[in-house]
């Protein structure tokens, strides 16, 4: 069934004093929770209390507990935490000076910079909704998302001045970023408006702002996801169950903050007070240079970027010293095992890899332990979070079997802004992919529920092929779609990129299919690219391959 109320799972008494205690032992082993002088105690409980737990309390409370520690590493320098907090009150008075509201609706079409920061925790600070505008997206699906969602301004960086150009029509606009000669606009820049604004805190809102995600529409229009603000700590417990991030420490984030996956990292970072390390333009061997030089002991990426650093001549790899890493964190896309296994053999096994969607945040989270044991599983579940398969009957599948991944925690979206959810099951929601659960509970995702095909009368999930043909030593990225066949209804398409300095030929990769799995799983073609389309977190946009399949 499509929507409907999504359980939380009942714990009786003793069980939720054991999930108190365990959540308690998290938060303190990651050093969120830490001695603190009483009189910033009392601070912090105000501000709580007053603000939330949104973005906005996160400055104010990093502020009072570590004013002079670095919150923001920019291409354009540092910002201690009393400085983003000081420059977000002015820009939140600047922007309520030209009449955005609590309750108005904010675009922010922003690269990694302290401008996507100050912007969102400026708006929260008013009240105002935070909608995150992907900046791989096209000018006709920005003035679609635009149209839909209604934002009353858009702050954005001066380089995608033309792609708003219809977006922008009667609607404020501010410049968060702007490259060096002249400028293409004469909208207001946010820092003349930081440097105008009163430095005081504004008065709370009445209720606090939502945070609007949206889908990558790598399969047709992005959809507004609309995610409630936590009223616990349980969702940080839960992802720091698993990843063993600490406070007051430098995290590089080369994921997109508009992506779930950074904006995830951005709101953990406040809780452990964080130092983000941010560069607008990811660059592998940048971002090896830029972990020596802040020795983050954090990565945030997406795979097509571990893929991409991979690349890179072994002589470059290795003149970095990347030894400070703990975590790599890595979501936003599939990621198969011998990516998972290149990383770790090379950089050490620092890798965590988070599975979801944007209408569920997380499901289970892959330790390295779990990739060396299982290479190519999703992980388990962290805690709090419920993953089950339900078969095409709606029944929960054995062991083992295929299905379609439901997943429950205190989380999951609150229904797509145009309309519309996802389905839900006995309290658990779709994902909208299918996978399997092994004797050790760890999940095994085998692709999109809508990807299926059934070729020969068996069904076949492209994934599986994609992760086989990938770990052939002549290719270096693929992807393969359904196309329909005479003989066998349908049948699969290879779209490959080789190596470098390889080229391996179409029957070879045929024959490596045929060696490694069943007959109806050969592609029927294999074409050769010089690279895949994808999307800003590195999903490959299929729908655009379709167009290739003439």
């Amino acid at each position: 069934m499509e929507g409907g109320p999504v359980a939380k799972p009942g714990r009786g008494i003793l069980g939720s004093l054991a999930h108190d205690v365990g959540s308690l032992k998290v938060l303190v082993d990651a050093g969120v929770i830490r001695p603190i002088r009483p009189d910033k105690l009392v601070r912090v409980a105000v501000t709580m209390a007053r603000w939330g737990k949104g973005h906005a309390a996160g400055y104010i409370v990093s502020a009072i507990i570590a004013p002079r520690s670095y919150a923001i590493l920019d291409d354009l320098g540092t910002l201690t935490f009393e400085e983003v907090n000081s420059r977000t009150n002015r820009l939140a008075h600047s922007l309520s000076d030209a009449g955005i509201n609590e309750g108005d609706g904010v675009a922010i079409m922003c690269r990694n910079h302290r401008g996507f920061v100050e912007s969102t925790v400026a708006v929260a600070k008013l009240g105002a909704h935070a909608l995150y505008l992907n900046t791989a997206f096209a000018g006709p699906q920005l003035t679609d998302v635009v149209k839909r969602e209604k934002p009353v301004a858009i702050i954005y960086d001066e380089e995608f001045a033309g792609l708003l150009q219809e977006a922008g029509k009667r609607r404020k606009r501010f410049v968060a970023w702007q490259d060096q000669g002249e400028r293409k606009t004469a909208d207001p820049k946010l820092s003349d408006l930081i440097e105008a604004g009163l430095d005081e805190l504004p008065v709370p809102p009445e209720r606090p702002g939502r945070v609007i995600i949206l889908t990558s529409g790598t399969t047709g229009t992005p959809k507004g996801v609309s995610r409630p603000l936590p009223d616990s700590l349980d969702p940080a417990v839960a992802l720091l169950s698993k990843l063993p991030l600490r406070a007051g420490r430098v995290t590089s984030v080369a994921a997109p903050l508009f992506h779930s996956w950074g904006l995830a990292h951005f709101t953990l970072g406040m809780l452990l007070s964080s130092t983000l390390s941010l560069t607008r333009k990811f660059d592998p061997e940048r971002c090896l240079a830029e972990i020596e030089r802040t020795q983050a002991e954090a990565l945030v990426v997406v795979p097509v970027m571990m893929q991409r650093i991979l690349e890179l001549p072994v002589e470059a790899r290795r003149k970095y010293d990347t030894s400070s890493l703990r975590v790599v964190a890595a979501s936003g896309s599939a990621l198969p095992g011998d990516l998972a296994s290149r990383w770790m053999d090379e950089l050490g096994d620092n890798l965590y890899n988070l599975y979801g969607s944007t209408e569920v945040a997380w499901a289970t989270i892959a330790t390295p332990e779990d990739m060396r044991t299982a290479p190519g599983t999703a992980g388990r579940t962290p805690r709090g979070t419920v993953v089950k398969i339900y078969d095409e009957k709606d029944q929960e599948a054995p062991t083992g079997e295929t299905g379609r991944i439901f997943v429950g925690n205190d989380v999951l979206f609150e229904g797509y802004t145009g309309g519309g959810s996802k389905d839900v099951i006995a309290g658990l929601m779709a994902t909208g992919d299918v996978g399997r659960l092994d004797a050790a509970e760890r999940l095994f995702v085998e692709g999109r529920d809508d990807e299926m095909i059934v070729s020969g009368g068996e069904n076949v999930f492209p994934q599986e092929v994609e992760d086989l043909l990938v770990s052939h030593d002549g290719v270096t990225e693929v992807a393969v779609t359904g196309v329909d066949d005479e003989k066998f209804g349908q049948g699969l398409r290879a779209f490959v990129v080789p190596a470098d300095d390889a080229s391996p030929g179409e029957d070879e990769l045929k024959q490596y299919v045929k060696s490694n799995l069943a007959g109806f799983k050969v592609p029927r073609e294999i074409r050769f690219l010089d690279e895949l389309p994808r999307n800003a977190t590195g999903k490959v946009l299929k729908r655009e391959l379709a167009g290739l399949s003439g």
